[in-house]
């Protein structure tokens, strides 16, 4: 009869196996093709380089709380967590393609009497020590027969390059809210320069209309009216005071630091960061490579087709190798000697009934699978928009800059002006007022309109993927 042996019977049964697996299609992912320029008039001739694209604005200040927040804030400090977390789980799924090894020690004594007769006839009691030490080695190891470990370990290793895109993510949403907020703190400093000074204008206007209501030139109706032009000026400051404030604690709160760390350094009033001549955005297909999110969510399509090849194989049989490597020692009782143990075992196991348990697994991590696809193509699409409607926003906001610029020219003029023919009574009052609220508001246009355009170029750098650096990416998701 011949010798039986327990593997051959389960390598049989994987050859067998084999011939019965269906694996479930994955969703195909519709790469959205890249156009070869934008729609905007924008300057592709070169690839900028983004990794730290708001050093090109010249100023130090924003310069320094862009570094400051990307070391301190702790919502990169959360990502990086969630980064070594990822690193963790990829590491123990590739662990599971392992045998597992354990090693286990025993030991036991027992003390019992016996009665003994001499040569004279009397009696006495022996104690008598038996013992036993043993160890031993197991080991056991699931051979990864159809790939499901291998897929585990697949879809750890994606979890993680999208974990460590996420972070690459934070990083640019970090520095483009820096740079966002900084451009609005300059431009609120600017706005409350200008109400400043047409208050003090105005004051002037009101002294004017003082004069010559005393004089008999004019009523006292010109004066009430000049004060309450100065008086709305004057109520407009205290809301643009507290803006600024607002500004200077939400820089503080992205650096890292109490509320109030910053307010020394930036209470100095500082012009808006210098615009470049010419900003160069490269091809389309250069922003989805540098996006963080595009490549996060093709890592999540790569994940999760790794799983429902994974789930795939829970309908597949399981197999198991097992051992162990013994030895026990006897001592006491005139007995002795040692004992080497060994045992090898194999297994096979396979679910023959489970109500659909694992077809409808296979079907929720299908759809899982689709939603990922989905999402990927999303935010593809998303990508290109947002380039464009900040290259929109850009230029458009360069051409209104131009003409707000002209107007307010025009209208410090017209101020001028009426001013001085309503002090030679050439000209009514309500010249003047209308002239000066003007002013005031063409000026306080024209700074917004300049803080939306260092805002837009913020936006367009975000919009770009920029804020990372590509080569940190082998060091981000190594040991």
């Amino acid at each position: 009869m011949p010798h039986f042996r327990p593997f051959a019977l389960v390598a049989a049964l994987a050859i067998s196996a084999t011939g019965c697996a269906s694996f479930s299609t994955p969703a195909a992912v519709a790469h959205p093709a890249a156009p070869t320029s934008w729609v905007s008039d924008a300057d592709t001739s070169a690839t900028p380089d983004l990794a730290q694209w708001w050093t090109t604005l010249d100023d130090p200040t924003l310069t320094s709380l862009v570094d400051r927040a990307l070391a301190g804030s702790p919502d990169v400090h959360a990502a990086q967590a969630r980064l070594r977390q990822a690193r963790a789980q990829q590491a123990r799924a590739a662990a599971e393609l392992w045998p597992t090894v354990g090693l286990s020690g025993s030991a036991s004594a027992r003390r019992s009497g016996t009665r003994a007769i001499g040569l004279d006839g009397s009696t006495s009691i022996v104690n008598v020590i038996t013992g036993s030490y043993g160890t031993n080695l197991d080991a056991s190891w699931e051979p990864d027969i159809f790939g499901g470990l291998g897929k585990g370990r697949d879809a750890a290793t994606a979890d993680l390059l999208a974990v460590a895109a996420d972070l690459d993510g934070v990083y640019v949403s970090l520095a483009g809210e820096v740079a966002a907020t900084y451009a609005d703190l300059r431009t609120l400093q600017a706005r409350l320069a200008i109400s400043e000074r047409n208050a003090a204008s105005q004051a002037e206007t009101h002294e004017l209309t003082g004069f010559r209501a005393q004089a008999g030139l004019v009523s006292s109706v010109d004066v009430e009216q000049a004060r309450a032009n100065l008086e709305q000026t004057r109520a407009g400051i205290p809301s643009i005071e507290a803006a600024i404030s607002q500004a200077m604690f939400r820089l503080a709160t992205l650096t890292g630091s109490e509320p109030g760390a910053l307010v020394g350094t930036l209470t100095i009033v500082a012009p808006l960061p210098a615009l470049p001549a010419s900003v160069a955005v490269g091809i389309p297909a250069d922003t989805l490579r540098q996006r963080p999110d595009v490549r996060a969510a093709e890592h999540r399509v790569m994940a999760e087709t790794a799983r429902l090849a994974q789930a795939d194989t829970d309908r597949l049989p399981s197999f198991g190798l097992s051992g162990t490597l013994g030895a026990e020692i006897l001592k006491g009782a005139g007995s002795g000697g040692t004992s080497i143990l060994t045992s090898v075992a194999s297994s096979v196991a396979r679910t023959l009934f489970d109500r659909g348990r694992i077809r409808q697994q296979i079907a929720i991590q299908s759809a899982t699978q689709e939603q990922a696809v989905a999402g990927y193509e999303a935010t593809v699409l998303t990508a290109l928009e947002d380039v464009e409607s900040a290259l929109v926003a850009y230029e458009q906001s360069g051409q209104r800059l131009l003409s707000l610029n002209a107007a307010a020219e025009a209208a410090g003029n017209a101020t001028l002006l009426a001013r001085s023919q309503y002090a030679a009574g050439l000209s009514d009052f309500q010249t003047v007022l209308s002239t000066e609220r003007t002013v005031l508001a063409v000026q306080e246009s024209v700074a917004i309109t300049e803080g939306d355009r260092v805002a837009a170029l913020v936006q367009l750098y975000k919009a770009l993927g920029g804020g990372w650096s590509p080569e940190a990416i082998s060091g981000t998701t190594g040991s």
